[in-house]
């Protein structure tokens, strides 16, 4: 009697996953939750309420966002923070793409003014608030030192002049930031790219435009995103600088939102508008994120 063997089947292999686990974004998911989705979520309640800081909260429903709505000096805050996030980005923007281009080469001068143009960044936004406060005093600053007519003006007084003086204050503190982005990005881009532009004839210029710019794209989308956002911070600078002052001059949103809940102790409008700042916010990261694609901070690929 004849005996039949039966063929084993196949172990099937266990499958094993290569990358990180999911459960290491457990620390960074409860932080998150925890110190912004939670505070948040207050935060749009409290713009609900009728509340003055002490007392206790009362339901006033949609009244507290019909108000901030129909203030005037918030509408002009509103509109002020649009003028500065336009007016930063293109002061900001050139500058740092040449900047960050011209510290990508290989020189070494090059280097020792990547060191000069990163000094901005070691100070905090309040110090280099009252530094600049100080030499533009039209009394005790650069006008009185140099003895010269031009900065006697009352650069900070001035309803004409304050708002572009705290444009230059602040691509002053953060071109050297934007500027590191953009020589991280150039130092990425193959160079056999620029020896076939330079065998094709290209000067300089048209390098620039034609293989620096394209192959940094993804750089540029990312440095606009951190500008345009970080326009809707700009508390820090301003506050110290000029309070909001001359009058409304400078009552940026941000700044409206503090003054709104900590001087006028309006939490529930002070609240709406910091919604209104969040919601922003997160609209243009999302629209500037969908250009991007999942590369951005890189250069194209050669070739592609």
């Amino acid at each position: 009697m004849s005996s039949t063997t039966v063929p084993s089947r196949p172990r099937q292999r266990r499958r094993t996953s290569t990358g990180p686990s999911t459960w290491m974004l457990a620390p960074a998911l409860i932080f998150f939750t925890v110190f912004a989705l939670i505070p948040l979520l207050g935060v749009a309640v409290l713009s609900l309420m009728n509340w003055d800081g002490l007392g206790t909260p009362t339901f006033a429903g949609f009244a507290n966002w019909r108000t901030v709505f129909s203030d005037p000096v918030t509408l002009h805050a509103m509109w002020l923070t649009f003028a500065m996030t336009v007016l930063t980005y293109i002061t900001q923007a050139p500058i740092s793409i040449l900047l960050g281009v011209f510290m990508a080469g290989n020189e070494k001068y090059r280097a020792v003014y990547s060191v000069l143009y990163f000094l901005p960044l070691l100070f905090s936004a309040a110090a280099v608030g009252i530094a600049f406060k100080a030499l533009l005093d039209p009394n005790f600053g650069l006008s009185n030192a140099f003895n010269i007519p031009l900065l006697s003006q009352d650069w900070l007084g001035s309803t004409d002049l304050v708002f572009y003086v705290l444009i230059f204050v602040i691509a002053w503190c953060f071109v050297p930031f934007h500027s590191l982005l953009y020589q991280a990005g150039v130092k990425q881009i193959p160079t056999s790219m620029y020896e076939a532009a330079m065998l094709d004839g290209a000067g300089r210029v048209r390098t620039f435009f034609s293989v620096t710019l394209p192959q940094i794209k993804y750089t540029v989308i990312t440095s606009s995103t951190l500008m345009i956002v970080g326009s809707l911070t700009y508390f820090d600078l301003v506050f110290v600088m000029t309070n909001g002052g001359p009058g409304n001059a400078t009552r940026i949103l941000p700044l409206d939102m503090y003054l709104t809940g900590f001087r006028s102790y309006q939490m529930g409008p002070a609240s709406a508008i910091a919604v209104i700042l969040v919601v922003v916010g997160l609209v243009i990261s999302l629209l500037l994120n969908r250009l991007s694609g999942s590369d951005k901070m890189e250069s194209q690929q050669e070739g592609a």
